[in-house]
């Protein structure tokens, strides 16, 4: 549907556990943090939704580990929409170390309101991400 936008980042001390592998919970961030940069770069900035009572949540992931990232290795985290809805995103992410992909996740995020309710996308987000 739309082309992959790839963020990078680098594995610190902070993201592995006692053996300097990537912790199962770090992939959880940095796939937030490329999804956070991929909406950054369609201009869609969290503080301005929070401004109109409205944020993303994630509904449902389903992440894939196919090898470990270990300390100070360099991540790219590519970031893809499968299927766009009025109500809905969903997304396939990816992580690779060099060439190698290493996790992988299918993520569905919804708009939700300021009462946490799911609530239509807004007209010009979903468009800007339609293109």
């Amino acid at each position: 549907m739309s082309e992959k936008f790839t963020f990078e980042i680098r594995v610190y001390y902070e993201d592995t556990d006692f053996s300097t592998n990537v912790y199962h919970g770090s992939y959880v961030k940095f796939f937030e943090r490329a999804r956070t940069e991929w909406l950054r770069h369609f201009g869609i900035h969290h503080f301005e939704l929070a401004e109109q009572g409205l944020a993303f949540a994630v509904r449902k992931m389903e992440i894939d580990f196919l090898k470990s990232a270990h300390i100070d290795d360099l991540l790219q985290v590519s970031t893809k929409i499968t299927s766009l809805s009025a109500v809905r995103i969903s997304l396939e992410q990816e992580i690779y170390c060099g060439a190698e992909k290493i996790a992988s996740a299918q993520v569905m995020v919804v708009m939700i309101n300021a009462n946490g309710k799911a609530t239509r996308l807004p007209k010009a987000i979903k468009s800007v991400l339609s293109t």
